[in-house]
């Protein structure tokens, strides 16, 4: 399908001319070209909204934007036009998001980073390394959210990341319009790349309607680089001397008078620093002293029925910048490096971060990843050392090889250390049979420790079909009984896994309701290292059904078989013990109405037989947004489980209220309560972003028990606390 040109063969040509190296093979590879307009001496962007500036009649737009949905390679009902802008020492970008009904224009959130499932949206993404593998990616909606991630290699996206830049949105009367300001401090980028790669997508959310500049086929998309356009023009750009400085003052005040012993009420304070250098355009270097993480976020509660730990991401601001850097090819059952080990001891018990040094980066074809943590000591736990080094080298378009090493030691006596290195690599082409996408990827690992000998390897591949027809993939994973990552996440060892999954989505031709179906399977089989099976899933989709408006119902079931190699405590006093092997079947249904809507629900029903009774599941999500600025999310999760040895249910509620009263000031309160550990939390977490940078935090954290013979709940812990962070560039 031919794309739209954006000019004439002479313009283009002209803009090519605009980079600093014309002659670079990318040129020749027929990808869309623009060229960022450089401000004359003396002019400025007043950050508005509103592009009545010189420079924005200047810059010539893309704009011919192509439909991705709902009709392929269409033209969009609602244009969009995206001119760019530079100086020395910011990107600018001046968008027009055209609408014919402006009045319909959907901007419920405000919140910085939540993601726009309900709104219409501008998104776009930036390959400062022209490597076609990593980039940033920037969205924002008509109410003014500002949104952002990094990219890593392999689909990999850290969306804690919050980069230092501005936006302004003004509607009127032909639609909404946005002006953006990015420091190149902000952003690092290969100064001698002859370009950069750049995409743009617009979302029409009352239409469900997406479009996009380039990389429009559904095997393609956004944040596929090696799809994107390319952005010419940037040349004589600074970022001042490289340095941030980054200063914070807290103040906390904490009491557990439900906890064995009470804790009376103390408050203390607390100062530090985070300072960041720009070695290089495009590695960089961060000191951290004294880290506080008083504003993170609480994670959210879940019921864990398997014999096996969860996962809960990591949400902490110095290990999420940069973090794709240490970004492994390994299933998620087998993670050599996760960061949130770091600050826990053996026990799980919260250590002090004294201090820490992380670099991050490119040079040239290599992309670098290095950290050092200190934990401090404190009453019986002993402080100790973390270290991590990861490094890849790119090569043909999207592929690399690489290593880590990972290493964790105590510093009192008699503790030993724990030390994982590793190789894997990856092949991607997205030209696979013409336009398909296809990967492979392997990786080996070992933990040579001081308190193991031998059996410690862990290794596996991966093959994959991912595209929007038919998708598939098969991995396969060994795991020895010794394998043990210190600064890593490990499900279970001692096992080999195979993972076989095919799906079907076709698309019918002008349904007036239904625009795409999806039928597939994806088996997980796990046996022990005698090939005896221990765990075998199947995973089947009978039905799934997506609709123009947004809407969604599935279908499924999952035969399962389980073989118990020790007793399992599945709730408190109800043990299915070893020895037994179980056949069981569980069927699910699940309906999703349009995040857009007003009120969206998304209840689900799971029921059968479970290990050797049965096990009925009702979940049920509820998402109001009776106005922009507020939102209120619901979930309610109840277990039935009827099993020989007992019967029990479980419990899990969850609450959060947003209220947004801009861009930049906004409250969340999330209450929890789960029936496992009869416990009620609430955060209350204020934040009010002063400029980008520069924040002002007010967290308050409350937990209430259930004490047997009490009739209530009392407090089993409470904190309170503010912190003000301030950024300072050089």
């Amino acid at each position: 399908m031919a794309l739209p040109a954006l000019a004439s063969a002479q313009e283009a040509d002209a803009y090519v001319a605009a980079s600093s190296d014309p002659d670079h093979p990318i040129f020749q590879t027929g990808r869309r070209v623009m060229v960022a307009e450089r401000l004359h001496d003396g002019e400025r962007v007043d950050l508005d909204g509103c592009l009545d500036e010189e420079i924005w009649t200047r810059a010539e737009p893309a704009k011919d934007f192509v439909m991705q949905d709902p009709l392929l390679g269409g033209a969009p009902t609602e244009p969009t036009e995206v001119r760019i802008a530079l100086d020395r020492d910011n990107l600018y970008l001046g968008v027009t998001a055209y609408d014919s009904e402006p009045d319909r224009l959907l901007g419920n959130t405000m919140k910085r980073d939540e993601f726009l499932s309900a709104d219409d949206r501008f998104m776009w993404t930036i390959d400062t390394f022209l490597d076609q593998q990593t980039g940033y990616f920037f969205e924002m909606n008509p109410s003014g959210l500002m949104a952002d991630a990094v990219m890593g290699p392999g689909g990999g996206n850290n969306r804690e990341w919050d980069g230092i830049w501005d936006a302004r949105v003004s509607r009127s009367e032909i639609g909404w319009t946005i002006e953006i300001v990015i420091p190149f401090r902000t952003l690092n980028f290969d100064p001698d790349a002859p370009a950069w790669g750049i995409n743009f997508q617009r979302t029409v959310r009352r239409k469900s309607e997406e479009s996009l500049w380039t990389g429009f086929e559904r095997n393609q998309g956004l944040r596929r680089m090696s799809n994107a356009g390319l952005l010419v023009g940037i040349r004589d750009v600074s970022q001042g001397m490289g340095i941030d400085v980054r200063p914070y003052v807290a103040a906390k005040v904490a009491e557990a008078p439900g906890r064995a012993p009470a804790a009376d009420a103390e408050g203390t304070g607390d100062i530090g620093v985070d300072l960041y250098y720009n070695l290089t355009p495009n590695l960089r270097a961060n000191l951290t002293i004294n880290t506080d993480f008083a504003e993170t976020e609480v994670d959210q509660r879940q019921v864990n029925l398997t014999r096996f730990p969860l996962l809960f991401p990591e949400k902490r601001g110095f290990f999420l910048e940069g973090g794709t850097f240490f970004d492994f090819y390994s299933p998620p059952d087998v993670q050599p490096f996760f960061s949130r080990r770091i600050g826990l001891d053996s026990r799980g018990i919260p250590q002090t971060i004294d201090g820490g040094l992380k670099l991050t980066g490119q040079a040239g074809r290599q992309d670098i990843g290095a950290l050092y943590v200190r934990t401090g000591a404190s009453d019986d736990v002993a402080g100790e050392d973390f270290a991590a080094l990861r490094f890849r080298r790119h090569f043909f378009t999207q592929s690399y090889v690489g290593g880590i090493y990972t290493l964790r030691r105590g510093r009192g006596d008699g503790l030993g250390s724990f030390q994982t290195a590793g190789l894997d690599f990856r092949i991607t082409t997205s030209t696979f049979l013409g336009s398909k996408n296809a990967d492979i990827g392997g990786m080996i690992l070992a933990t040579p420790n001081s308190e193991t000998e031998g059996d410690d390897l862990a290794y596996g591949f991966r093959v994959s079909y991912p595209n929007d027809l038919w998708n598939g993939a098969f991995h396969f994973t060994e795991v020895q009984p010794n394998h043990d990552p210190g600064v890593g996440f490990l499900r279970r060892r001692s096992f080999r896994s195979y993972h076989p999954s095919l799906s079907w989505s076709p698309r019918p031709d002008n349904h007036p309701i239904i625009r795409q179906f999806s039928f597939g399977g994806a088996l997980a089989l796990y046996t022990d290292l005698d090939n005896r099976a221990l765990t075998r899933e199947f995973d089947l989709t009978l039905i799934q059904i997506d609709g123009h408006a947004g809407d969604n119902v599935s279908f499924s079931a999952t035969p399962t078989y389980e073989r118990l190699d020790d007793d399992f405590e599945i709730y408190p006093g109800v043990v299915i013990p070893v020895g037994e092997a179980f056949d069981f079947t569980r069927y699910r249904i699940e309906i999703g109405t349009a995040n857009r809507r007003v009120v969206a629900l998304q209840p689900s029903y799971t029921w059968g037989s479970f290990f050797s009774g049965t096990r009925r599941e009702m979940v049920l999500g509820v998402g109001l947004r009776p106005t922009p600025g507020v939102t209120v999310n619901l979930s309610a999760e109840r277990n039935e489980i009827a099993l020989p040895e007992g019967e029990f249910e479980t419990r899990l509620f969850r609450l959060v209220a947003d209220t947004q009263l801009n861009p930049r000031v906004y409250l969340v309160n999330n209450l929890q309560y789960d029936s496992l550990s009869d416990q009620v939390g609430w955060q209350a977490r204020f934040r009010w972003i002063v400029r980008p940078g520069n924040d002002l935090y007010f967290v308050y954290n409350h937990n209430w028990f259930e004490e047997a013979g009490v009739d209530g709940f009392r407090t089993l812990d409470r904190r309170a606390a503010t912190k003000i962070n301030y950024t300072h560039r050089f």
